[in-house]
C-alpha cells in the first residue's frame, strides 16, 4: 500500500495556488476598486520584497493600523507569503493603547492609513522598534507612501517564504488586568480555522462575502481567507452603514454575510430594506453573541430562505458552532431552547466543563468552558505568564462559564472573565474601572454589563465618590475617553453611597447584576 506523505501547507501555497488557478477572479472588491487573485499575489511578492529591502526577515513583525481596504489585504498577503508576522493594531483605541500594542508588538515596518497620520506622528518617538513608516494614502517627511513603498520592491519577492511552522499573525485582545494581550497564530493552526469555517459555511468560489467586521478581529481576517480558500471573493467595508450594507447586498449580489447580531438589528430597522432585493443572500454568518430569538425570527422572516449560521469563539480558540439546520425559531420548544445556545463544538475540536477543582462537570451542571484542537493559538505573545495561565495540558481555559447539554449544546451561563459584549466587541470591566477610578474625585467603581436592546449589552458604570466631591455622568464619560477607546466608554452611570461587598471585602458584583439587571 503506498503511504502518501504529509504536506506542511502554508497561506503562500494557497496565495499561489489561487493565482494559477483563479488568476483572473476577483480576490478583493472594495467599492469600485478590485485586484484579482492573480495581481494579489504579485503585489504580495512585491510588497514582501519591499519589507525585505526595509530590513523585515523572516518572522520579524510587520504592524497595520487601518481599516478594511484592499491594502490592507495586500499587507496580508505580503506577509504570508513572505513568513513575516502580521500585528494588527485595533484602529478604534486611544493613543495610548495603540502605543502599547505596537511597542509589545516591535515591528520594524508600521503600515497605517493617513487618517491616522496625527496619531502616530504624537505617538512615533515613543515607538522604539519602527525603523520605517508607511502610509497609505498619504505621506510625511518623517513617512513613505504606501505605492512608493511598494515600488521599492523586486516584483519576484523577497528571498523568503512562508512555512507551516512559522507564526502567521498576532491579534490583539484585552485581558482582564486592561493590558492587550497578542495572542500567536500560527499557519497550521490558522490554516486549519480557514478550512472548517469555510467547510461549516460551504464557502464556494461564485460567493461575495461581505466583510465588515475589522480585520483585525480574528472573525473578519479568518473569513476573507476562507472565501479565497475557495478562490472566491471578499468585498471589503471599512465601516458599518446600514444603508450602505443594504445597497451593496443590492448591487454586488452579495451571497454570504458576516455580521454581529447588533448589525443584523441596524439592518433590519434601516427603511431601505422593505423594498431591497435581498434574493441573493444565501447565508448570514453572526458572531461574537447568540442573536436573540425576537431578532432572529424577524431576520429569518426579512432573509427569505436565507441559512443563518452562529460561530462562537474568542481570539484564542473558536470551539463552537451552530449551524443551519439547528436554526428553527418555530420548531419544537427543545429546538427553540436551542437558539440560546452558542452550538455544538466545532469539527475537530474538543470541549469540556470543569469545576473549581479541574474535574469535569456532569450534563447540565455549570462550569469553566476549555477546549483544544488544532485550530487555536500558540499563547500569548511577550507573556509567558498569561500563557502558562490560558494554556495548560493542551486546553485553553477560555474564562467562560457554561454548561453543556446531553446532544452537546453549549449555553453560556456566565462570564468569568467579567467581559461584557457591546455591538459584538468585548470590553471587559477591569479596564473601564482602572480608567475611571483615575479620576480625582471617584473612590470606588464597578463596571457591569447591561442588557440593551440595540448592543446586546452596554456599560454601566457604578461610581461612589469621595467625600463632598460631586460629579456627574458626563463627567465620568468624558474622563475616560483620556485612557480607552470611545466604544469602551460607559453608556450609563448611576452614583451610590457605597457599593456592596462580600465578606472577603471584593466587590459583590453578583448583586449588583441583580439590581441593575433584574
Amino acid at each position: 500500500m503506498t503511504m502518501h506523505p504529509y504536506l506542511p501547507l502554508s497561506f503562500a501555497d494557497d496565495l499561489e495556488r489561487n493565482a494559477r488557478w483563479h488568476r483572473d477572479h476577483p480576490a478583493y472588491v472594495q467599492g469600485e476598486r478590485q485586484i484579482t487573485h492573480g495581481e494579489l499575489l504579485a503585489r504580495a511578492r512585491q510588497l514582501g520584497s519591499a519589507l525585505y529591502r526595509a530590513g523585515v526577515r523572516n518572522q520579524d513583525r510587520v504592524g497595520i493600523l487601518a481599516m478594511n481596504s484592499i491594502e490592507y489585504g495586500e499587507v496580508i498577503a505580503a506577509t504570508q507569503w513572505s513568513g513575516y508576522i502580521l500585528a494588527t493594531v485595533n484602529f478604534r483605541l486611544a493613543p495610548p493603547e495603540i502605543a502599547w500594542i505596537v511597542n509589545d508588538g516591535a515591528p520594524r515596518v508600521l503600515i497605517f492609513e493617513a487618517q491616522y497620520l496625527p496619531v502616530i506622528e504624537e505617538l512615533r518617538d515613543q515607538l522604539t522598534s519602527v525603523e520605517t513608516f508607511v502610509c497609505i494614502g498619504g505621506e510625511a517627511d518623517w513617512a513613505t507612501s504606501y505605492e512608493e513603498f511598494v515600488a521599492t520592491g523586486d516584483p519576484g519577492g523577497p528571498p523568503c517564504r512562508a512555512r507551516e511552522e512559522d507564526i502567521c499573525c498576532l491579534i490583539y485582545t484585552s485581558g482582564t488586568t486592561g493590558k492587550p494581550k497578542g495572542c500567536i497564530w500560527g499557519h497550521r493552526e490558522l490554516r486549519q480555522l480557514v478550512q472548517v469555517d469555510a467547510w461549516l459555511v460551504n464557502l464556494e468560489q461564485p460567493d461575495r462575502i461581505l466583510i465588515v467586521m475589522p480585520m483585525f478581529h480574528i472573525g473578519g481576517l479568518v473569513l476573507s481567507q476562507c472565501q479565497h480558500l475557495a478562490g472566491g471573493t471578499a468585498h471589503l467595508y471599512p465601516e458599518f452603514d446600514p444603508s450602505q450594507i443594504i445597497r451593496g447586498i443590492v448591487t454586488e449580489k452579495l451571497t454570504v454575510l458576516l455580521l454581529a447580531p447588533t448589525m443584523v438589528q441596524m439592518l433590519l430597522d434601516d427603511p431601505a430594506i422593505e423594498n431591497a432585493d435581498l434574493s441573493s443572500v444565501r447565508t448570514v454568518l453572526y458572531s461574537a453573541a447568540p442573536m436573540p430569538p425576537t431578532l432572529l425570527r424577524k431576520a429569518i422572516r426579512v432573509f427569505d430562505g436565507c441559512d443563518f449560521v452562529n460561530l462562537f469563539g474568542q481570539t484564542e480558540v473558536v470551539p463552537a458552532a451552530l449551524s443551519a439546520l439547528q436554526h428553527n425559531p418555530d420548531g419544537t420548544e427543545v429546538e427553540r431552547a436551542r437558539l440560546t445556545s452558542i452550538g455544538q463544538p466545532y469539527p475537530n475540536m474538543e470541549i469540556k466543563i470543569i469545576d473549581e477543582a479541574g474535574e469535569e462537570c456532569p450534563v447540565n451542571e455549570p462550569g469553566e468552558l476549555l477546549a483544544r484542537g488544532v485550530a487555536m493559538f500558540r499563547g500569548y505573545w511577550n507573556n509567558s505568564v498569561a500563557t502558562v495561565e490560558t494554556l495548560r495540558d493542551g486546553w485553553v481555559h477560555t474564562g467562560d462559564m457554561a454548561r453543556v447539554d446531553e446532544d452537546g449544546f453549549i449555553y453560556l451561563v456566565d462570564r468569568k472573565k467579567d467581559v461584557i459584549i457591546s455591538g459584538g466587541e468585548n470590553v471587559y470591566s477591569r479596564e473601564v474601572e482602572e480608567a475611571i477610578l483615575q479620576h480625582p474625585d471617584v473612590s470606588e467603581c464597578a463596571v457591569i454589563g447591561i442588557a440593551d436592546d440595540k448592543w446586546g449589552e452596554v456599560v454601566c458604570a457604578l461610581v461612589v465618590t469621595r467625600p463632598g466631591r460631586s460629579l456627574s455622568e458626563q463627567d465620568i464619560v468624558g474622563h475616560t475617553r483620556e485612557f480607552i477607546a470611545s466604544y469602551k466608554k460607559p453608556k450609563r452611570v448611576e452614583f451610590l453611597d457605597q457599593l456592596p461587598k462580600l465578606v472577603t471585602g471584593k466587590v459583590d458584583k453578583k448583586a449588583l447584576r441583580k439590581r441593575y439587571t433584574g
